[in-house]
Order: structure tokens, then C-alpha cells, then sequence
């Protein structure tokens, strides 16, 4: 028996405050099923699902699942006992060992009986359960894998490798939360078809949170509607609730981005390697030659491990290629026209950074700090003025230009990679605060003001920080970070990739009107089909570091990609 009775839980926020997480939840999941859950971001499914799991305390309520019962008030041993009984999966957690997968799945099934995977006695875990740790695997799909490294596994095989790892301690109850959403739809074809067959062979019951309504359709018997941590509806219906779901999403836009002819990025005879001794694992990328036209919306589109964020990075000026060159097109009033290579450090670099908007898979809001304080910040780095300041400061200082732009190119990082840097070469980090000091705090709202109206966002956000802002408004808030400065460009890489339908429609349909009103070209990595159709206006095609086709023609490249990927889940007839 599995089933939740009257189940609530609220969050105490620090300032005394209260949220509601969930609200007088009643479930019961028939045993051998598919139970889904789709909900918007902050509607209460990873709550629910942490409290399945019993690493959530809740306030009221009753869990069942098979023979442990599991009341608010229980002491943490009845919890630990709900933690023995399920099993979760996690779509961003790596947590394996560095060793064979064979070996993964022992040290699970041995620390599942004995209580500790780090003290397995490998001979003795291969006699007791050698044949169960092999079934397993196959199970997954991961026959024929047994001695290979965990750390060398594409990114599909080591989420396949984690449900594996989760089944070796033969648990009553499976809940996979968002599986595989980051994932490209070759990778996630893989851990849908694992799931099913685990469900099918093992007459496990799972419970899969996705607020992707394919994933849905492919996986689930029966799902229920989450909204404001309450249940909205259960239904054997799945179709009819992922379309009742999607209603609540804005139109897409209208708005039709057209490229010029003006060339502004050249990316010319790139090569990049990446090679692996242990398994001579490589990744080339040799010989790639692309132009960036002004006003384009292009992706980079491709499975996992083709080189598409490597080549944004190397676009990015981030990363070094090996051989070729990356130069943006500068206006200057002195000198004209120029070609700056993004690679070389100098002034002139600096000038085309300043009018670059980048934003990486672990952009985020800082908890503690208000918008209005990290606009500020945002604003101090890209603020021309500021920046000219800057340069001046550097020459009384004595630093050259080629320091003073390297610095400058820490600040397109997140906060402790731009740390880690200046700590390997023994500069404080308050440097960057001394060169380029934060926009003046009450001329934020007057330098926004525009970008908050068309992002509609209230201008109140402001001076409130990210734990109290809604999911629609914390992605909001992230945008106006990076578009504050009306950059020329944008470099996105996935930033959205775990976003819910209804906030991404509402991203596309802001980007749009963004670069309309603007003029910003755009180039980013997505792996979701959808959002790349709706949003771009030509794609790059990438594999095993080739780039394989340039087409504007998106519903075409994006059907080439889908059949390549042979992803079953995204061409189903419903």
C-alpha cells in the first residue's frame, strides 16, 4: 500500500514569515504503476516528493508505503525507515564512485545490507550479490559496460548508471525527480526507456515529477496536477491534464526576427581537441568556419558531447581554441571599423565585452542580496563610463592593457570562478570592486525602468531579494541582470534548460520582443526542440564535434535532429 493522508507542509522563511509548501495532500499510488506529477516550478512537487522519500520533515499528515508508516511527529527512526523502503533520483546528482560500474552497484547493494559503501569488501560483495549487480545493468542498459570507469560515462550512461545504483537496494517505491530535463533528447530517450523497463521487469512502482508534458505522455498511467502545493486534479488522463496544464501558457509571439547581411562574429578554422589517456575518449573539433549575422537567433543544437558549449565558449572568448580565431566586428569613432580577436587581450576587447550579455547553465540570483544591489554590481561592469574610469585608474596604477582586460574577463564569470582565478595567480578578489565599483544604488531604477516594463516585472522587485520572489519572477529578475546594460549580444549556454513550459513560453516571448526592440543578436545551446523553433531564426547542427548543417530553416533541422536522436517520446501522436 502506498498513500498519503492529510499531508501539509510550511516553510518558516528568516523573516518570520511563512510559506506554504504543501497543503492537505491525499494520494494513494497503485502498487506496479506510473504515477506522474506535473506542476509549475514552486508548485510543490519536489516538496511532496522529499516527504515520499523521508529527508523532509512535515508539519501534518500520515505516509504509507508498504509495511512503514510514517506520522508528523514520528522520531527520525520511523523516518530513516521510509528512507530504506524508497529509492530517488535525483536529475542533477553525479554522486558515483570513481570506479567500474560494476563496481558502483556492489558497493550500493553491499552498504544497503551492511550499512557502509566505503568499507565493502569487494571479493566478498562479488560472491553475495556478483549476479544480481550484472542483471541490473543489463536492466538499465548498461551490459557490456561492467569495467567501465564511471567518470568516463557520457552523461545519459551515468544517470543510468544512478538508477542502477538506486534499484541495487531493491526499494518498495521509486521516485525520479525531473529525470533527465537538462538532458538532450538522445540522452533522455535513454533514461525514459530505462524507467519503463524497469517498471515493466521489476513491477516497481514509480513516481516520476517532470513538468514536461512528453515526459509525461511517454511514462505515466495515471499524473496529478500540482498547483500552489495542493493537488488540482488525478487523472488516468494523462493527455487531457498535460493540455489542461499547458493552457495556462501565454500565446507564443508573433514577432519575426529577421537577420541583416552585416556580419558581426567570425569563427574561423576553429580547432579544439579533448583527449582522455585512460580511454582515449576524445572530442575534436577541426576546422569550423561560421559567420554570426546581426540579428541572428542561432543555436547550436546537438546530442550531448558533440562540442556545442565548447564552441560557445570559445565563441565566448572563455576558452582557447587550439588553432582558428574568433573576431567581433567594433565601431569606434577614431578608428572605424575594426576586427577584435576575442582571444587577445587588449582594449579593444574590453570595448566589445562591455556590450556582450553571457549567461551559463549556473547563472543564478545571489540569496542574501537585493536585485537593485546586484544591478548595481551588473551595471558597474558593463557602464562605459565606469569602464573608461577603470582604464584610467589601471594607467596611473601601472597595469597594462592586456591586465586590465584580463581582469575585465572575470567579470562575465560567476563569483567563485572569477575567485578561484584571481586566487591562482595571487590577486585579491576586491580588485574587481576597486576598478569597476557598482552604479550608483538610486540610479538603478531610472537605468532599468525600460527593461522591467518589457519584461513585465515590477519595478518593486527591486529592493527584494530571491528568496522572495515567485519562480516567474526570479527568471525575470535573471534577465534583467544581463540585459540591464542593452547589450549588443547574447551568449547563452541551456540557462533555461530547467525551466517549466508555461515561465519558458514567457522567456521566448520576452527574448523576442527584446531583440526587436533592440536589435540584440543572440547565440545560444538548448536541447529543447520547442523553445529553440520558437525562439530561433537559424541553427547550427553539431556532432562528435562537426558541424554538420547551417540551415534558417527550423522545423526542418529541428525534425533531422529529433529523427537523429531517434527520441520516440517527442513524436508521439497525442
Amino acid at each position: 500500500m502506498f498513500k498519503v493522508e492529510n499531508l501539509s507542509k510550511n516553510y518558516k522563511l528568516d523573516n518570520k514569515d511563512e510559506v506554504v509548501g504543501l497543503k492537505n495532500i491525499n494520494l494513494e499510488i497503485k502498487e506496479g504503476e506510473i504515477l506522474g506529477i506535473i506542476g509549475t516550478s514552486g508548485s510543490g512537487k519536489t516538496t511532496l516528493l522529499r516527504c515520499l522519500r523521508g529527508v523532509e520533515k512535515f508539519d501534518e499528515g500520515v505516509i504509507t508505503v508498504d509495511d512503514v508508516v510514517l506520522h508528523a511527529d514520528d522520531s527520525q527512526y520511523y523516518y530513516n525507515q521510509l528512507k530504506k523502503a524508497t529509492a530517488i533520483h535525483l536529475q542533477r546528482d553525479f554522486g558515483l564512485w570513481p570506479a567500474s560500474c560494476r563496481e558502483n552497484v556492489l558497493r550500493k547493494m553491499y552498504g544497503a545490507k551492511y550499512g557502509d559503501e566505503a568499507s565493502t569488501l569487494l571479493k566478498e560483495a562479488e560472491k553475495e550479490f556478483g549476479k544480481k549487480a550484472d542483471e541490473i545493468l543489463k536492466l538499465v542498459g548498461l551490459e557490456g559496460k561492467d569495467d567501465f570507469p564511471a567518470p568516463l560515462l557520457s552523461g545519459g550512461e551515468k544517470q543510468r548508471l544512478i538508477m542502477a545504483r538506486q534499484l541495487a537496494k531493491e526499494p518498495k517505491l521509486l521516485l525520479l525527480d525531473e529525470p533527465a530535463t537538462m538532458a538532450c533528447p538522445k540522452t533522455k530517450q535513454e533514461i525514459l526507456d530505462a524507467v519503463k523497463k524497469i517498471n515493466k521487469e521489476l513491477g516497481i512502482t514509480v513516481i516520476v515529477v517532470s513538468h514536461l508534458p512528453e515526459v509525461q505522455k511517454y511514462l505515466a498511467d495515471r499524473i496529478v496536477l500540482m498547483n500552489d502545493g495542493e493537488i488540482v486534479e488525478i487523472s488516468d488522463d494523462v493527455n487531457g491534464i498535460t493540455d489542461e496544464f499547458l493552457s495556462k501558457r501565454a500565446p507564443e509571439s508573433d514577432i519575426t526576427i529577421k537577420a541583416s547581411d552585416e556580419t558581426i562574429i567570425k569563427a574561423e578554422d576553429i580547432d579544439k581537441r579533448y583527449f582522455v589517456l585512460n580511454d582515449g575518449v576524445s572530442l575534436d573539433i577541426e576546422n569550423a568556419n561560421f559567420e554570426v549575422k546581426k540579428g541572428d537567433i542561432l543555436t547550436l543544437l546537438g546530442p550531448s558531447g558533440a562540442g556545442k558549449s565548447v564552441l560557445l565558449h570559445i565563441l565566448d572568448g572563455i576558452e582557447d581554441a587550439d588553432g582558428g580565431k574568433v573576431t567581433y566586428k567594433l565601431k569606434t569613432d577614431n578608428e572605424g571599423v575594426l576586427w577584435v580577436d576575442i582571444h587577445k587581450p587588449s582594449l579593444h576587447r574590453m570595448d566589445v565585452r562591455r556590450k556582450v550579455g553571457f549567461m551559463y547553465q549556473e547563472f543564478a540570483l545571489q540569496y542574501y542580496a537585493t536585485i537593485r544591489d546586484q544591478l548595481a554590481a551588473r551595471l558597474g561592469y558593463k557602464n562605459n563610463e565606469i569602464v573608461e574610469n577603470a582604464k584610467k585608474i589601471a594607467k596611473e596604477e601601472g597595469l597594462s592593457d592586456e591586465i586590465l582586460d584580463s581582469l575585465y574577463l572575470l567579470t562575465d564569470l560567476n563569483e567563485d570562478e572569477a575567485k578561484h582565478r584571481l586566487e591562482q595567480i595571487g590577486v585579491m578578489p576586491e580588485i574587481l570592486n576597486d576598478l569597476f565599483p557598482s552604479f550608483p544604488a538610486t540610479k538603478v531604477k531610472e537605468e532599468v525602468k525600460d527593461i522591467f516594463d518589457l519584461l513585465d516585472l515590477s519595478i518593486d522587485v527591486l529592493d527584494r531579494r530571491s528568496y522572495e520572489l515567485s519562480g516567474g519572477q526570479k527568471v525575470r529578475a535573471m534577465l534583467s541582470l544581463v540585459l540591464c546594460s542593452k547589450p549588443d549580444i547574447l551568449i547563452l549556454d541551456e540557462p533555461f534548460g530547467d525551466l517549466d513550459p508555461i515561465t519558458l513560453r514567457d522567456v521566448s516571448n520576452s527574448l523576442k520582443l527584446l531583440c526587436k526592440e533592440y536589435g540584440i543578436t543572440i547565440v545560444m545551446v538548448s536541447h529543447n526542440t520547442e523553445f529553440m523553433k520558437e525562439l530561433s531564426n537559424r541553427g547550427i547542427f553539431m556532432d562528435e564535434g562537426n558541424l554538420v548543417e547551417d540551415s534558417r530553416d527550423m522545423d526542418q533541422l529541428v525534425d533531422k535532429f529529433i529523427d537523429f536522436c531517434h527520441a520516440d517520446y517527442l513524436r508521439q501522436d497525442n
